[in-house]
This record gives structure tokens, C-alpha cells and sequence, in this order.
């Protein structure tokens, strides 16, 4: 065979750039460089795409001039011993932290099915209470734990939804802004199936009727755990296999949108490096919750501010950030049914799974963690879960009903600043 005859079998050039598979390899990594750059694993260019993925994710954001306050907390803690200096700034550092998990999370859901990805914002915006709360039940801080978590569930449900009907009601004035009815009603039967599951273990103690006095209570609290484990695993089958039509948003154009709005805004960062961040970002959250949960105490005494202030309201708004942040963007972007994907969905596996997951995890380690919360927490979160689920039957938000979750939240807030825990007390 001659050289002419080897040139014929060859493909051209412009074949292969006008193919269906090489414009899907443009499109798909369009952001980072063409594929043949990309494909050209040379260590110079690994080493620019290192450096130019730490600036995208530590130095880009204006929030990022807070990562210092994190270095600064663990300094303090061993050089002046402060407490409430060492908390405060263990609080800011890990804002952007938090701010920071939410984007490396979004950057990797945008690889995945918009489903998964509302799976995954939900997971790693809690990624921050799950690892105070587990720090702080590895302490023996049950109070602790019940107390964040409890202010999770109220942080979402009041402000972050609050903030995020006000901010989207203002933007669309003229309108009633409109989402899924059926999807809201499902994480509302939830929310008060997860109320029952927190009631009847406080009710059982405060009436005096167990069987075994402090045994039943722990028993039936471990039970009902599992049980709730065992809902939310099928809540997540029904989400993502069995009635996974039923959590798209409403109307065919909003879907188109959103499909525009995903074209436009290309991923910066690759899923690799995303799965990397989320990585780090998590264990420097869990290295900055330690030094955060140690110095609680310390930090209410020294601002003369209660520990269920603190836990309950200051907690879960650092922890928050995240999921504040994102609600309240596409509440302004008219896109509620990703809002209450973040707002309520957080609260749902919140309930459901970490509370849960917690009471399972302290029977392991030996630790009486339970359900009982206490009658006056039980009985704000009873009431909190009420108000949303009216707030949600209609299907549609406008300002006013923004206004009247924040206005709300406020309330409790200041209940909790003069609320004295039994608890601790006795």
C-alpha cells in the first residue's frame, strides 16, 4: 500500500470537527478550553488549571474576605483563650465556608439531573449541621445538637422562606408568583409526620405516664428514629424513581427557561474538582466546628446571652448561608419550585433523616440522645410547621406572605432570648 492509498483511509479534518460527537465535546467542556487543550494532560497546563480552580473557589468571591476569621479562631483559642472572641470569629469563618459548599455542590449538580442536584444542594447545605452536631454529641452537648437542629428547621421554614417570598414578591410585583402545589403538600405531611415523631416522646415524659420512667422515653425515641429513616428512604424513591414527574416545575415554558438558564451559566469548575472542594470544604468546616462548639459556653457567658439563643438562632443562620442565599436568587429569578426544593427540602431531611441519623449515631456511641426536646421547643416547631403548611395549600407567595414568615420568625427569636432551658437548669 503506497502513501497516497493510507492518505485516502485517513478522515478529514473537517469531518470530525463537524460531527455531532465532537460539537457535544466543545459544548460540554466550552468553559475550561477546547477538548484537545483539555485532553493535553501537560504539567504546565494541570498547574494552571489548579491554581486558576483555587482562585475560581477561594479568591473570586467577595464573601471569601471572611476565610480569615477561620485561622484567626483556632489563634485566639490557643493564645488568649477568649472564648467569646474564639466563637464569634469561628462564626464568620465559617459563613463562607458554608457559602462556599453550596457553589462547589451547585458546580457538581450541574453535571447531574436537575432531581439529583436538588438532592445533592439539600445534602451539603446541611453538611454544616450535621458535622457541629455530630462534634457536639461526640461531646456529650445533647442540648447542643436538639437545640441547632431544631433552629435549622426553624431558620428554613421562617426566614430563609420569609426572605426568599419577600425578596421574589417585590421583584414580581404585579404578579402572584406561582409553584408546585403537589410537591409542597408531600414535604408538609413530612414536616408533620416528623413533629409527631418529636411530640409524643415529650408528651410521654411531661404527663408522667411511662412505663419504664427515662427508659420508655429513649426507647421509643430510638424506635421512632428508625422509622423515620425508613420514611425518608422512601420519600427519596418516590422524589427520584416512582413519582419523579411530579417534582418538575410547573409549565412546559418554565422548564424551557430553566433549560436556557442552565446553556447560559457553564459550570466553572469540572465535576472532579467539585467532588475535591467538597472534600476540603467539609473538613475545614468539621476542623472550625469543634473550636465553635468548645467555645459555647464560654461565649454565652461572656455576652450574657443564652445557650438556646445561641443555639437556636445564631447556629443554624451561619449555617444557612448557603441555602439564604440560593432561595432568595431564584425566588428573583421566578423560579420557586427550586426555592422551596432548598428552603423546605432542607427542613424535610433535616427532620427526617439528620434528627434521625443523630439519635441512631448516639445510640452507637453510648449517648442518651432522644426525641425529647423539650415542651417548648416541641411546641414551636408544632406550631411553625402549621403556619407554612397554610402559608403553602394555595400553590402560589407573594410579599405579604414573605413578610408574615419573617415577621414570625422574629417572634421566636425573641422567645428563645428569654427562654430558659429546663435542661440545662436541672
Amino acid at each position: 500500500m503506497g502513501p497516497n492509498e493510507k492518505t485516502d483511509l485517513e478522515v478529514p479534518e473537517d469531518t470530525i470537527a463537524g460531527s455531532p460527537l465532537a460539537t457535544r465535546k466543545t459544548q460540554t467542556f466550552d468553559h475550561i478550553g477546547s477538548f484537545a487543550t483539555v485532553a493535553q494532560y501537560t504539567p504546565g497546563r494541570t498547574r494552571n488549571r489548579i491554581l486558576m480552580s483555587i482562585y475560581i473557589v477561594l479568591i473570586k468571591a467577595k464573601i471569601n474576605v471572611l476565610l480569615p476569621f477561620g485561622p484567626l479562631a483556632i489563634m485566639l483559642h490557643y493564645l488568649t483563650g477568649k472564648h467569646g472572641w474564639v466563637f464569634f470569629f469561628s462564626l464568620i469563618g465559617i459563613i463562607p465556608l458554608a457559602e462556599r459548599l453550596g457553589y462547589a455542590t451547585e458546580q457538581l449538580a450541574s453535571y447531574t439531573g436537575p432531581t439529583v442536584g436538588g438532592l445533592l444542594n439539600a445534602t451539603f447545605g446541611n453538611a454544616t449541621e450535621m458535622i457541629i452536631s455530630l462534634y457536639a454529641l461526640n461531646n456529650g452537648m445533647i442540648r447542643v445538637v436538639q437545640q441547632s437542629l431544631l433552629g435549622s428547621i426553624l431558620s428554613n421554614m421562617l426566614l430563609v422562606l420569609g426572605c426568599a417570598f419577600f425578596t421574589g414578591g417585590i421583584v414580581h410585583c404585579n404578579k402572584d408568583q406561582v409553584f408546585n402545589k403537589a410537591a409542597a403538600v408531600v414535604n408538609s405531611g413530612l414536616l408533620l409526620m416528623a413533629v409527631m415523631g418529636l411530640m409524643f416522646p415529650a408528651v410521654l415524659h411531661f404527663t408522667h405516664s411511662e412505663l419504664h420512667y427515662g427508659r420508655s422515653e429513649l426507647a421509643l425515641s430510638r424506635f421512632s428514629s428508625c422509622i423515620m429513616l425508613v420514611a425518608y428512604a422512601g420519600y427519596l424513591f418516590f422524589q427520584l424513581k416512582s413519582q419523579h414527574e411530579l417534582y418538575k416545575p410547573i409549565g412546559e415554558e418554565e422548564v424551557a427557561n430553566e433549560n436556557d438558564s442552565d446553556d447560559e451559566e457553564a459550570p466553572e469548575i469540572t465535576q472532579w474538582e467539585a467532588i475535591s472542594w467538597l472534600a476540603v470544604l467539609t473538613v475545614w468546616v468539621s476542623i472550625l466546628s469543634g473550636y465553635l462548639v468548645d467555645a459555647i459556653q464560654g461565649a454565652s457567658e461572656s455576652m450574657n446571652m443564652p445557650v438556646a439563643f445561641i443555639s437556636v438562632i445564631l447556629l443554624p443562620i451561619v449555617g444557612n448561608a448557603a441555602e439564604h442565599a440560593s432561595a432568595i436568587m431564584f425566588a428573583m429569578k421566578d423560579k420557586l419550585d427550586i426555592t422551596l426544593g432548598v428552603a423546605i427540602g432542607s427542613c424535610t431531611q433535616i427532620s427526617m433523616f439528620v434528627i434521625p441519623f443523630c439519635v441512631v449515631v448516639g445510640w452507637i456511641m453510648g449517648r442518651q440522645m432522644d426525641l425529647n426536646f423539650q415542651l417548648f421547643e416541641t411546641a414551636t416547631l408544632f406550631i411553625t410547621v402549621l403556619v407554612v403548611a397554610f402559608m403553602l395549600q394555595e400553590g402560589t407567595a407573594n410579599y405579604f406572605k414573605g413578610l408574615m414568615l419573617i415577621l414570625c420568625y422574629l417572634i421566636v427569636a425573641a422567645s428563645f432570648f428569654v427562654h430558659i432551658d429546663p435542661a440545662a437548669s436541672d
